[in-house]
């Protein structure tokens, strides 16, 4: 029988009489598949007792049905090898990310990060003002004076505890950055097997937040340092309020084990289930007989004067899904800038997270259902959480709903009047196991704590999917891909009653799609062959929609060739659109197949965009020296010296990679004015 220790606060032990118990063979979970939840909501843990409970059925689940999976794998292998057979933006979106300087020491305008909703910050490695760009670089925070253009220098270097990843820049000075690091407990029996910076977030168990003070540019100065439980997902800010996505996988045990030692196929099927049983039980035991402390360690924030004070975290603060999801813990945690006493308020959900959307009053978080095995007749489904952000001190949960399919990325989610329009993929299994799919818009309305269907377009594109989507207003635009590229219009005006207006069909796909003004697009993609689905680069297009029913293709230009790549592609913060220059901003990377350095070429490919002329390639910063003398063996997942970021300021153009800031003139790019080089990671 377990001793069952729960917490009203996590971290102040609280005896409570009762006990769970369990018999040595038994379980309390059920391990088949289970149907998608209709009405799905997040429902309250009321006590520690509860929360426990709940944490080890959903981690016992977990377990078992991996190591059901392999028992059903090695079942099969063993059959086929006996047998001979073979192994088988809203209207106030963000879109320019641009800002004017408040007086005559900085740019008229510069750009800044490109965001999806006006008014909430998306966190990035890369922030500036106008006057600094911060960057982070190889488990620093480099701080560098950036106007003039002509006197670019680095002024501060910041180290940063473990792998920094994101940050945001507030109005205030202050600099706040996201990392990751390992926080070894006293009870943990776990040990990490590598303890430096280049094992990254693969043995990070923490994020850690760091608000630094960068008034001073040659003197940053730590404000606060918050710990917290779990690995960093996303964050958005809103003024002083930062919310933090956080994702944690089940804290397990030293003792567990996940596969029968030696080949498990070679042995006799009866044999080999009733070990595999025997695991499972073993490992549900250790499971059962951890505390609430080993699986929910607490959060703890450090003062300037280096105090540390423990953050407590209210199993109430908690809440269960009543659907099948992919099991971890889930954490919406919000950090008031304005108030570090206060703390940090969690609202946390045993799930794990996948897309994020927010705007100013409003955060949703999704999650798919989770099928333990797959079978004929299934289908995705994607649940959506709600949580109300209108109060900067916290994030309360208020309903859930559910959408038949996936969604891609956060640009297929949108917020307008209350209701919540997502471009959504239906993806299913016939009886016989076929997949196919098919796309629309679905219209959300929020009925007390339920997220209800208010309206969905017809069916479009069956057999393709969806790679981009934007939401601007009442309209809508969807691109589906297969061979060929076909852009939806969406008329949202009726809630009740949203539906395709327009389709075009063109070459490629595009994977993001950026407003320029009302009646035209701007998007990025690959040029694809619809003869030989063979890519031929990257590829830009102004889209015409004035005649909603009609789009049109009005421009595109091709950038390098099959070798070419782009972050911007897939990440809309390396796509920098300048509107008051009418210029756009490209980190572009290219590969000869050849032997040596000489044969790559990382560099910031710059354009005009006219909707009445089309595209004019103006030329590129290379920063190829800045990487070469580096040298391969110091590249890794953290590090990475190609050009992934840029800022333009008046007629001023930055390439920002781990290696250092190249700054140029737009009409000479070819010959930088300014170079700082980044201090290289030891080996």
């Amino acid at each position: 029988m377990k001793r069952n220790r729960s917490r009203s606060r996590l971290g102040r032990p609280l005896v409570l009489a009762g006990a769970v118990a369990l018999a040595a063979c038994e379980t309390s979970v059920d391990v088949t598949n289970q149907p998608i939840q209709e009405q799905p909501a997040l429902m309250p843990i009321t006590s520690c007792d509860q929360l426990e409970t709940h944490i080890e059925d959903s981690a016992v689940l977990t377990m078992r049905t991996y190591l059901e999976s392999m028992k059903r794998w090695n079942a099969y292998y063993a059959t086929t090898r006996s047998s001979g057979g073979e192994e088988s933006t809203t209207a106030e979106s963000d879109s320019a990310g641009m800002a004017s300087s408040a007086g005559n020491s900085g740019p008229g305008a510069y750009t800044q990060t490109n965001t999806q909703v006006r008014g909430v910050d998306e966190a990035d490695f890369v922030k500036n003002d106008g006057t600094r760009i911060f960057v982070l670089s190889g488990g620093k925070l480099i701080i560098n004076r950036s106007w003039p253009a002509q006197e670019l220098q680095t002024t501060a270097v910041l180290d940063v505890e473990g792998w920094p990843q994101e940050m945001f820049l507030d109005e205030q000075d202050r600099v706040v950055i996201f990392s990751t690091v390992w926080s070894e407990r006293a009870d943990d029996p776990h040990k990490p097997q590598c303890l430096s910076l280049e094992c990254g977030m693969y043995y990070a168990n923490t994020t850690k937040v760091t608000v630094v003070d960068v008034s001073e540019l040659t003197a940053p100065r730590v404000l606060n340092e918050v710990y917290v439980p779990g690995l960093y997902h996303q964050a958005r800010r809103v003024g002083p309020a930062v919310r933090m996505v956080l994702r944690d996988h089940f804290r397990w045990p030293e003792s567990i084990q996940w596969g029968l030692e030696g080949p498990a196929f070679l042995l006799p099927e009866n044999i080999r289930s009733r070990l595999y049983d025997d695991l499972m039980a073993r490992n549900e035991r250790i499971i059962r007989d951890q505390t609430l402390s080993h699986w929910l360690p607490a959060a703890r924030r450090v003062t300037p004067t280096g105090e540390t004070v423990e953050l407590g975290h209210e199993c109430t603060e908690f809440t269960r899904s009543n659907a099948t999801v992919n099991w971890g813990i889930l954490t919406v945690a919000t950090l008031n800038l304005d108030a570090p006493e206060s703390g940090l308020h969690r609202s946390s959900v045993v799930a794990q997270p996948d897309e994020v959307y927010a705007n100013t009053e409003s955060l949703y978080v999704t999650n798919r259902h989770w099928w333990f095995f797959p079978e004929p007749g299934q289908r995705q489904h994607t649940y959506v959480h709600k949580f109300d952000i209108t109060d900067p001190t916290r994030a309360t949960y208020v309903a859930s709903g559910g959408l038949d399919g996936f969604v891609v990325d956060q640009f297929s989610l949108d917020e307008s009047n209350g209701f919540l329009r997502a471009a959504v993929t239906s993806f299913f299994a016939d009886s016989d196991n076929r997949f196919t799919t098919t796309n629309r818009v679905t219209v959300l309305k929020q009925d007390g704590t339920r997220l209800v269907v208010a309206g969905q377009t017809d069916e479009v594109a069956p057999g393709e999917r969806i790679f981009s989507a934007r939401f601007l207003g009442n309209r809508g635009f969807l691109v589906t891909f297969r061979q060929v590229d076909p852009l939806f219009t969406v008329d949202l005006s009726d809630p009740a009653q949203p539906r395709i207006v327009g389709e075009l069909k063109v070459p490629g796909v595009s994977t993001y799609i950026h407003p320029i003004d009302e009646n035209h697009l701007l998007t990025i993609g690959m040029d694809i062959s619809a003869e030989t689905n063979r890519r031929n680069g990257m590829k830009l297009t102004i889209f015409d929609v004035t005649d909603f029913a009609q789009p049109r293709e009005s421009f595109t230009h091709l950038l390098g060739d099959l070798s070419s790549w782009t972050e911007a592609a897939f990440e809309h913060k390396a796509f920098n659109y300048f509107p008051e220059r009418k210029q756009l901003a490209i980190p572009l990377a290219d590969w000869d197949f050849g032997s040596g350095w000489s044969t790559f070429d990382s560099k910031l490919v710059v354009l005009g965009v006219d909707v009445e002329t089309g595209f004019t390639e103006k030329g590129s910063v290379r920063v190829s020296d800045l990487f070469e003398r580096t040298g391969n063996s110091r590249w890794s997942f953290f590090w990475t010296p190609t050009v992934r970021r840029s800022v333009m300021a008046d007629d001023m153009v930055y390439a920002i990679s781990d290696a250092g800031i190249r700054v140029a003139h737009v009409d000479n790019l070819a010959s930088p004015v300014a170079t700082v080089s980044f201090p290289a990671p030891e080996e």
